[in-house]
């Protein structure tokens, strides 16, 4: 039976080519169709079609370009003869191009859906239409004037002459003398739109002009029909004209494969450990940040988001550029461990799921990050750009969604692993490759994307030195819960293994030689104040750096305790005599209310208070030799007391210190923000033996039963015989209606397609639905074929 139609040529491929069509178009199966009609229909809507044009590489188009402007009938051979090249690369493409139903027919009558051609636009590979096309827009008397002015006859017939022109204009020698006559800016002009586009404007195209009165260049092309008019301000090459001056081929450039990158050689053990050392690194910065938000939050802005100046506090906190700091807390936001919280959510704090997240084991939690990352469709590189009103976008806002986010991280990350494990391409040869692989895709904004996720990439761990990590394969191989447990798996011998000592110096820093345990990097942060990070960070202790954790409840003895236990070195004198200090002074002034008041048990202090030149600005008055009262409230007082070098404490109404430790503010847990996407996920291969199960099933009924035809009288035979039945139509794939009691007791016929019997539970696809349901057992009342009467 001839191939009428793409339904026709569909219905007749087998079960694996449809289930090969819908997992590269996995758009086609939602819901699923009824029949194989309906999956064409579908298969040609032009957002369908956009997004599979959209995924195809640069000479999978050049071949659609050539199957396009080819004339019937098309076979492999023509298309080779358009692009210049032979064998298996026009094979390849043309095989693709028929599964994903973008081409159809017998082998020597190829055939290409018109929404293809709509989608494409009315200039595939930058050419204008047929010669005969155009000619047949003009006037009867331009064509003859034009013939006459090439020396050929008219015969009276316009659609006659048009042909004849036509013809004479593919004609190569013709050409080819044609343009020797021309003059040297004729030609140029000529030349000019020959790669495309094929139109151009000039005043009063429409003009009759013959070959004798032309006096420009344009129109001596117009007076020979190498230009042809299409309104009074746009004229246009035709096709024949310009596939002449391209030597025949349809793309001058064609490029069958990929380009290679250029590549430098990494030792892939060095590329593991230096990734490996980002990836903590990576997770050490995110608690650093939330650690930072839970005593001390940033506003969130009326319109969403973080503000600049809270933004331009964080480099010198994660020891990064803002660029760098942007996407920590973008990480933390997409994985749902900050949100807006507080009395109305009007800062952003640290979620309740943070404080379990920081015990889990950092292997699982990287892996969990890495794929986050690679899902989300959020841009950390957007940070800073200017939004449609031109404002900074900011980060944690609602402007940084790109659905084509995901698709080309995983696309630039597969670059990276078909190269030999180690190797580190160059950045402009994997934008040339992304190019290649997407041409259709962003423009100036794909390439951006693709350098951020490079960079964002050796940030979070992904690459190291240039070049993919071995642990991050399961991640692109696979889209589960499976690949992030391998990925943990993998990463866990290559991450640093957290220090639990530091180094003291008599000069009173300390020296951490590499990344230390996250409790005892938050404890040295609280006695301390980090100067310089990076490989090895070096913390240096000061009067006000103990005096905080004096205020948070320490003792001295805490101090040095905790000191003895961290240092691999003896602990230096002078830092043990500034803790002696700053603890005998703490505490030694008490302030309570008066509006506030200062006691002392020391006399000579607080006349030194009163006798200091700042002390106006407390205003204090002595009430006894002990004590001196305040017009200030306690926690300002407190404040200005310590700029003037003092180290005073908060004291309670029954007189005992009020110890002043920060309040750690938690949001309530919140859903991740879902990524947009605009590609759905390929189906698994349970999902597409049922849907096109289901396709075949519905074909029968089209063909062999009345469209208002009942399903079968539906009768049961015992449980046993139920499930013996139900064992039967998974072996042999077949579709079945089912009669299924539902909670309130009445009783539904279901069409399905099993695919899973286990526990009790009948997993199938439901026709119904469109979607794969379960069914308990017990409740399923009676079973009989799809084709029963």
């Amino acid at each position: 039976m001839p191939v009428r139609s793409l339904a026709d040529d569909l219905r007749a491929r087998a079960d694996d080519e449809l289930a090969a069509l819908l997992r590269a178009r996995p758009d086609l199966l939602v819901p699923v169709p009824v029949d194989v009609t309906q999956l064409a229909t579908r298969a040609t809507t032009r957002a369908s079609a956009t997004r599979a044009l959209d995924r195809l590489d640069r000479f999978t188009l050049q071949v659609v370009d050539a199957l396009l402007v080819t004339p019937a009938p098309v076979d492999q051979a023509a298309v080779e003869r358009a692009l210049g090249v032979t064998g298996a690369p026009i094979a390849e493409a043309l095989a693709a191009l028929r599964t994903q139903a973008l081409l159809w027919g017998a082998d020597d009558d190829l055939k290409v859906p018109r929404v293809v051609h709509e989608v494409v636009g009315a200039h595939p590979a930058g050419l204008g239409p047929p010669a005969r096309q155009a000619l047949l827009a003009l006037s009867p008397n331009r064509i003859v004037t034009i013939m006459r002015g090439l020396g050929l006859e008219p015969n009276g017939d316009h659609a006659a002459n048009a042909d004849d022109l036509a013809k004479h204009l593919a004609d190569g020698d013709a050409l080819d003398a044609l343009v020797a006559t021309l003059t040297d800016d004729a030609r140029a002009a000529l030349q000019s739109l020959v790669p495309g586009p094929p139109t151009g404007r000039i005043d009063s195209a429409l003009r009759d002009v013959t070959r004798s009165e032309a006096r420009t260049a344009i129109d001596l092309l117009l007076a020979t029909g190498l230009l042809v008019p299409v309104d009074d301000s746009t004229v246009v090459l035709p096709r024949e004209v310009a596939l002449h001056l391209r030597a025949g081929r349809v793309h001058v450039d064609v490029t069958p494969h990929a380009p290679s990158p250029s590549i430098t050689e990494r030792s892939p053990g060095t590329v593991d450990r230096t990734a490996g050392a980002g990836a903590l690194d990576i997770l050490r910065k995110i608690e650093i940040l939330l650690d930072a938000w839970a005593t001390d939050p940033p506003a969130v802005l009326r319109t969403g988001g973080l503000g600049v100046r809270d933004l331009r506090k964080l480099p010198e906190l994660l020891d990064t550029d803002e660029t760098g700091a942007g996407l920590v807390a973008e990480l933390a936001y997409i994985s749902g461990l900050v949100a807006p919280g507080g009395a109305a959510d009007d800062v952003w704090l640290p979620t309740t799921r943070f404080d379990t997240w920081r015990q889990e084991d950092p292997a699982s939690r990287w892996a969990q990050l890495a794929r986050t990352w690679l899902d989300t469709s959020r841009v950390a590189g957007l940070i800073g750009s200017r939004d449609e009103r031109d404002r900074p976008v900011p980060p944690l806002g609602r402007d940084l969604d790109r659905p084509i986010a995901p698709e080309l991280r995983r696309l630039v990350l597969e670059e990276l692993a078909a190269l030999p494990a180690g190797s580190a391409p160059d950045l402009s040869g994997v934008l040339t490759t992304i190019r290649w692989r997407r041409p259709r895709r962003g423009g100036r904004l794909r390439d951006e994307m693709a350098r951020w996720f490079l960079r964002e990439a050796e940030t979070l761990g992904i690459t190291g030195m240039g070049a993919l990590a071995s642990f991050v394969r399961p991640l692109l191989e696979r889209h589960d819960d499976k690949a992030v447990a391998a990925a943990a798996d993998a990463v866990r011998s290559s991450l640093p293994e957290p220090l639990d000592h530091v180094l003291l110096q008599a000069d009173l820093t300390a020296v951490a030689p590499g990344p230390l345990r996250p409790d005892l990097e938050r404890e040295l942060a609280l006695l301390s104040d980090v100067e310089s990070r990076g490989g090895a960070s070096v913390h240096r202790f000061t009067a006000a750096s103990l005096r905080r954790a004096l205020d948070e409840g320490y003792s001295a003895a805490d101090v040095h305790r905790f000191l003895a236990t961290i240092s691999r070195t003896p602990v230096p004198q002078p830092l043990t005599y500034l803790v002696d200090d700053v603890a005998r002074r703490h505490g030694h002034l008490r302030v309570g209310v008066a509006s506030s008041f200062v006691r002392c048990d020391d006399e000579t202090v607080l006349a030194e208070i009163m006798a200091d030149p700042s002390a106006a600005a407390l205003g204090v008055r002595r009430l006894a030799p002990t004590v001196l009262a305040s017009s200030l409230s306690a926690n300002l007082l407190l404040e200005r007391l310590r700029r003037m070098g003092y180290s005073p404490v908060s004291e309670a109404a029954d007189g005992t210190i009020v110890v002043g430790r920060a309040e750690l503010r938690r949001a309530a847990a919140q859903p991740a923000p879902q990524p947009l996407v605009t590609e759905r996920a390929v189906p698994e291969e349970t999902l597409l033996g049922a849907a096109v199960r289901a396709l075949r099933a519905g074909e029968r009924s089209r063909h062999e039963r009345p469209p208002d035809a009942a399903p079968a009288r539906l009768t049961s035979n015992g449980a046993g015989q139920t499930l013996a039945e139900l064992r039967e139509a998974l072996a042999v794939g077949a579709t079945v209606w089912i009669g299924y009691v539902d909670h309130h007791g009445a009783t539904t016929e279901r069409l399905v397609d099993p695919a899973r019997l286990e526990g009790g539970w009948l997993s199938a696809f439901d026709h119904r639905s469109g979607e794969v349901r379960s069914f308990a057992v017990h409740r399923i009342s009676g079973i009989a074929p799809v084709d029963a009467r």
